[in-house]
């Protein structure tokens, strides 16, 4: 079953079963979006944006036309979208937003910014408050400004080191100690 808060904006009549949406949300019309998802309070969605199943935003995001997030997403309070590399006021000509795809399992810190036109891979994991400027490939671990590659990660989520090497020179891939 579907819950919508009373206190949302939403025209889309594309919302999946299961679908939770909180207060303060604004939906636009054409939006589609799957069935088990979690959207948070004080999102927008506009209206060329798709979201699969299972995914869920937390507060204060946005969605811009030309985004997709794929199934079994996560994206982190206040994770910023972008879909114009050079925004202009009142220039809102929609042939220069570049599409930005966030394959499945993949999840996105709080707070993080993700410029247009960029695929987050799947099952990739970017940190709080990273900037992200070049296409994320899978499995893999980043975070900083701007980000970079430091390590991998499995569907399961256990962080893996990028490169180690024994005193023989071969390369292992080991697991990061989280438990700090």
């Amino acid at each position: 079953m579907r819950y919508i808060h009373p206190r949302t904006d939403v025209l889309s009549q594309n919302i999946g079963e299961d679908t939770t949406i909180w207060q303060f949300c604004v939906i636009l019309p054409d939006a589609q979006i799957g069935s088990n998802c979690n959207i948070c309070a004080h999102v927008f969605i506009e209206n060329k944006v798709v979201i699969g199943n299972n995914v869920t935003i937390k507060s204060g995001v946005q969605l811009w036309d030309g985004i997709t997030i794929e199934d079994n997403v996560f994206i982190g309070p206040n994770v910023t979208f972008t879909n114009e590399l050079i925004p202009r006021s009142k220039a809102h000509d929609t042939s220069k937003f570049k599409p930005t795809l966030v394959k499945k399992g993949a999840s996105i810190g709080a707070n993080a910014t993700i410029l247009p036109g960029l695929v987050i891979g799947e099952y990739s994991f970017i940190g709080a408050g990273s900037i992200i400027t070049k296409d994320i490939p899978d499995y893999s671990f980043w975070y900083g400004n701007p980000a970079t590659q430091k390590g991998y990660i499995t569907e399961e989520g256990i962080l893996l080191d990028m490169d180690k090497r024994d005193k023989n020179g071969v390369k292992h891939i080991l697991k990061i100690d989280t438990d700090d």
